[in-house]
């Protein structure tokens, strides 16, 4: 199965491209090559735009010019954003800007775009992707023709008209005169170059499309950032709200019940106790039957909040007990650190414990198969059967109130359940 990795950067994430070693410096090159031209336009563009704007602020076309200019940068920071996809592998998340719909009038788009940061940013980008693209063009241009002009060297170099003051690179260094000598140190200097080609390219690239990243995404990214802890949050108090109305109703439903018949059953007792004693311990022996009952039935009710053995002996352990106690059979396989944070454990044994609950009512199975290990940054659960499929966190309040708790501890859920079978319910919860 092939896998999609990404590394989180200081701005946006860089993922894992795919293609060998020449498809990657022919990425990097072609991207580096074009930065030159794309970053004179956008200076151009910046210094033009914003020079002719403020210079005719004091009348009214100013505001327009500058509207205009601000528009057409954040064209050109698109078209960035683009090339750091495709070239580059960067992940980040879309760019919305302010002033309305493509439908809207586009002189009132560019007025409202002087009042958004990003476009602002964009302009800034216009200086400075011309000054990186500048660099980046020039260190690529050179390392490529110091490597392709060097390892041919010796076979065009007898085609150099030469005269008789002309001093080859070799002798001016001392290495000696002659065509070998200037053959041998320029074959060499190209022997370097192109040992040195692929993290020479790889660097200038990586730093053009950084600054990039930065000036052109960061904004995004932490508005993104902003916008899933509002969402953790509201789930939070989603999910604590429907956790809190059930434990409400079971208490009612379910021990409530039991200690006002208790209540009762005690009442009578004592009035029979004088005149009818064996009546009084008989009922006395109900009630010690009803009091195990609610005391398990609390126990059971207190699972849904904090499992005793997870707080007590950690996430592996409960694991083991869950697996033990489940209404079908068990292959458990964990690969657990010995400490994880205490939001973590909850997120992933309700996980592991709502999937199992699942397979025995719905799935029609007597046997599923739990996987619980760390990834990287991340603790992955994946619970699978072998029963008929057609799970959806839209189809009931499981899987829907997981997600749910998923999403306040910053984690994913994927359900993969096409009708027939398998069904795999895959958690992935942060550690951080």
């Amino acid at each position: 199965m092939e896998t999609n990795d990404t590394l989180s950067t200081g701005s946006g994430r860089l993922q894992g491209r795919s293609g060998g070693f020449f498809t990657r410096l022919g990425q990097d090159t072609l991207y580096a090559m074009t930065a030159m031209p794309l970053g004179l336009a956008g200076f151009v563009l910046t210094v033009v735009g914003v020079a002719l704007g403020l210079g005719t602020l004091v009348i009214w076309i100013g505001i327009p010019i500058l509207g205009a200019t601000v528009l057409a940068s954040s064209g050109l920071a698109q078209l960035e954003r683009l090339r750091l996809r495709k070239l580059q592998g960067r992940v980040f998340p879309a760019v919305h800007y302010r002033g309305g719909g493509p439908s809207q009038n586009p002189w009132v788009r560019a007025l409202r775009r002087l009042r958004d940061p990003q476009s602002w940013l964009d302009l800034v980008w216009g200086v400075v992707g011309f000054v990186s693209g500048l660099v980046a063009f020039v260190v690529v241009t050179v390392w490529w023709a110091a490597s392709l002009t060097g390892l041919t060297y010796w076979f065009w170099e007898r085609w150099i008209p030469r005269s008789d003051d002309d001093e080859p690179l070799a002798e001016l260094l001392g290495l000696g005169d002659g065509r070998t000598a200037d053959v041998t140190l320029t074959t060499v200097i190209g022997l370097v170059a192109l040992v040195s080609l692929p993290f020479v390219v790889r660097a200038v690239a990586w730093l053009h499309a950084s600054l990039a990243s930065v000036l052109l995404n960061s904004r995004a990214e932490l508005l993104s950032e902003v916008r899933r802890a509002e969402g953790a949050r509201e789930a939070a108090h989603a999910a604590e709200a429907v956790s809190l109305r059930r434990l409400e109703r079971d208490i009612h439903d379910g021990p409530q019940q039991r200690l006002v018949r208790m209540d009762m059953d005690l009442g009578r007792a004592r009035r029979q106790l004088a005149d009818n004693p064996d009546g009084a311990a008989e009922i006395l022996a109900h009630l010690q039957q009803h009091t195990r009952e609610t005391v398990n039935e609390l126990r059971a009710l207190s699972r849904g909040i904090a499992p005793p053995l997870l707080v007590d002996r950690g996430l592996a352990v409960a694991l083991d007990e869950l697996a033990a106690r489940s209404a079908v059979e068990v292959d458990l396989h964990r690969d657990l650190p010995a400490a994880l944070p205490p939001e973590v454990e909850t997120a992933v044994y309700f996980t592991v414990s709502e999937a199992l609950t699942n397979a025995a009512k719905h799935a029609g199975v007597d046997r599923a198969r739990v996987r619980v290990v760390v990834d990287r940054d991340a603790v992955v659960a994946e619970v699978t059967d072998a029963g008929q499929g057609g799970a959806h966190p839209g189809k009931g309040q499981g899987l829907a109130g997981l997600q749910q708790r998923l999403t306040a501890v910053g984690g994913t859920l994927d359900v993969h359940s096409p009708n027939g079978g398998p069904t795999t319910v895959r958690a992935r919860v942060p550690l951080t």
